[in-house]
């Protein structure tokens, strides 16, 4: 089966995109990045943007939001510097959304927090609790996320367990109990005017990611990071229904391509405004594109 007939024209949306580029997969993922690509098979070699933006193009997406990465106070790695984020955003303005990304354990994050907004005008935040090793409930952060809610841009947060590190000893020390989006509810209850979306179906805890989507107005979810035929059940029927405002397309590019995944997308066979719910509206909205 192709692609659904709603991507005639390229509007889809992926909120969920890394660089191709050494920056994020050697330089921050590193050993734990090399440990998830052996894992399951995957050809992580940098490549170019150029031929990312063609894959998109050709697969009828017309947007994607590249993320920041900085997890440098737990792993040791250089972060892909949000200077750096913003200028490739600059480069290919029609059609990166670039979200910046602060290290939640360093002295400055909240300094760095506001520069990222005020200074390279990126749109929103990224956070990958496993990876940078804390806990988002914790009340150390609460300056964190008031000044975020200031400022008035949204996040990301990691929902569910990490493929970073996969099967190495220990798991390179990364803790996947941060990613039980249960931690995040509390952000969320506590600072109702900060947008957040839990990036994932958050395996094992898919039904907690439900609950908080449901029952927090401020809160949505994506899809990335699991190919269309392997999501849970449930996940898909309250995409379809309950949270069908609440639920958007990712990837997470580039460990899963746009092409593929839209291709299986289409064949669950959604209601078209579903699927234009899902691939763009919701998108649209959340992003104030």
């Amino acid at each position: 089966m192709g692609t659904p007939t709603v991507l005639d024209e390229p509007r889809a949306i992926d909120m969920h995109a890394h660089q191709p580029t050494s920056e994020f997969l050697h330089d921050a993922g590193g050993q734990m990045m090399k440990d998830a690509a052996d894992r399951f098979g995957a050809d992580l070699e940098p490549d170019t943007y150029e031929h990312m933006l063609e894959e998109y193009r050709d697969a009828g997406v017309g947007r994607a939001v590249l993320l920041g990465w900085d997890a440098e106070t737990n792993t040791g790695n250089p972060p892909v510097p949000n200077d750096y984020v913003a200028e490739v955003r600059d480069e290919y303005a029609d059609f990166f959304v670039g979200f910046g990304s602060v290290d939640p354990l360093k002295d400055d994050c909240v300094e760095e927090a506001v520069r990222c907004v005020d200074d390279l005008d990126l749109s929103g935040f990224k956070f990958q609790q496993i990876a940078q090793g804390f806990d988002p409930s914790d009340p150390e952060h609460e300056e964190l996320w008031e000044t975020i809610e200031d400022l008035g841009v949204p996040v990301v947060f990691h929902g569910g367990n990490s493929t970073l590190g996969a099967c190495s000893p220990g798991g390179r020390g990364l803790k996947i109990k941060y990613g039980n989006p249960m931690l995040i509810d509390d952000v969320a209850a506590e600072h109702p005017d900060l947008k957040i979306l839990i990036a994932h179906p958050a395996y094992p805890w898919e039904k907690e990611q439900l609950a908080i989507c449901q029952q927090k107005g401020n809160v949505y979810m994506d899809l990335s990071g699991w190919m269309p035929r392997y999501i849970d059940d449930q996940v898909l029927q309250y995409a379809q229904t309950l949270l069908s405002d609440k639920v958007m397309f990712g990837t997470d590019y580039p460990m899963l391509e746009p092409e593929p995944w839209l291709e299986q997308f289409a064949e669950l066979d959604f209601d078209e405004s579903i699927q234009r719910k899902i691939l763009w509206e919701t998108a649209e909205e959340f992003l104030e594109l």
